[in-house]
Parts: structure tokens; C-alpha cells; sequence
């Protein structure tokens, strides 16, 4: 009997550790590593209409603020702080958009989840980042769990869902 419940502890941490489940946000990962598709919380999507932001608009985005115009950028797998360019919607330039990065997969997807203002609280958003041209593409040095990119500026497109 002890073997029998020595085994089903041990599967049991194997399920709950295993990177092929979840995420710690909940988001379900596909089989190369990337995040699998995500709603927008009901409160974000008030959120965003109430700050004029429109599913498609986008502002540019200096990618990680410990970064600010490098020419090269390194990611790293989890939370990320990104700042606005510009006036975005009725949020300010200089406003911090606060998100987490996956690197597993060819690209880096970095998923935003809250913006905050100067001078004010957190606001739930949904963004992503994204550049045309295969610009998020990760260089070939880039190692496990990071990746680096050319540049250190991105867009942050509004959405209502992340797919």
C-alpha cells in the first residue's frame, strides 16, 4: 500500500511540474512552447473601451525599459515591462505595460495584461507585441529560455483575445 500511494504522489508532482501543461498564469502551452489561446477578462475589455483603445490600434513600444534603445535585446521567459513611445488611446507617453514573454517557439510572443499610467493605479489591458518583417524572429544565438532581438522597439497591438 505504501508503494501504491508513493507512486501516485510522485505522478501527481510530475503532472503539476510538467512546462507541457500550464503556465503560472494559467495559459495553456502548445508543443513547441508558445502560449496557446487566452480570453480577455470582461474587466479589460471595459477597461480598454473606457480608454478609447480600439482592437487593432497600436503604439510603439521600447520592448523592456532596462533596455531603452539598444540595438540588440535580450528576453528572458517571463514577466516584462514595456513603456510607450507615445500617447496611446488616453494613456500617456511614458505609461509601463506590464506582460509576460515566451521564447520557446521561432518568435518571441509577449502578451500584455496590465498598463500603468504615470500618476496613476494598473489598468487591465490585453496587447501584444508584434514588428512585420519576421522582426520578432529570435536571433540564432539566442539560448533556452531567452532570445534576443535586433532592436528595442516593437508595437503593442490591442486585442480582445489572445489566440
Amino acid at each position: 500500500m505504501h508503494t501504491t500511494n508513493a507512486l501516485l504522489l510522485s505522478s501527481v508532482v510530475l503532472l503539476a511540474t510538467s512546462p507541457a501543461c500550464t503556465t503560472a498564469g494559467g495559459v495553456a502551452l502548445r508543443p513547441d512552447g508558445t502560449p496557446g489561446p487566452q480570453e480577455c477578462s470582461e474587466e479589460a475589455k471595459r477597461t480598454m473601451r473606457a480608454l478609447k483603445l480600439h482592437v487593432g490600434d497600436a503604439e510603439l513600444v521600447e520592448l523592456d525599459a532596462n533596455q531603452i534603445g539598444a540595438r540588440r535585446v535580450t528576453l528572458y521567459d517571463g514577466p516584462i515591462e514595456s513603456i510607450l513611445e507615445d500617447d496611446f488611446g488616453t494613456l500617456e507617453a511614458t505609461t509601463r505595460l506590464y506582460g509576460q514573454v515566451w521564447t520557446s517557439g521561432p518568435q518571441v510572443v509577449i502578451r500584455y495584461y496590465e498598463a500603468h499610467p504615470p500618476d496613476s493605479e494598473k489598468l487591465p489591458i490585453c496587447a501584444v507585441a508584434r514588428l512585420s518583417q519576421d522582426q520578432m524572429r529570435k536571433s540564432p544565438d539566442s539560448k533556452p529560455g531567452m532570445a534576443i532581438l535586433e532592436g528595442s522597439i516593437a508595437a503593442a497591438y490591442i486585442v480582445d483575445a489572445f489566440r
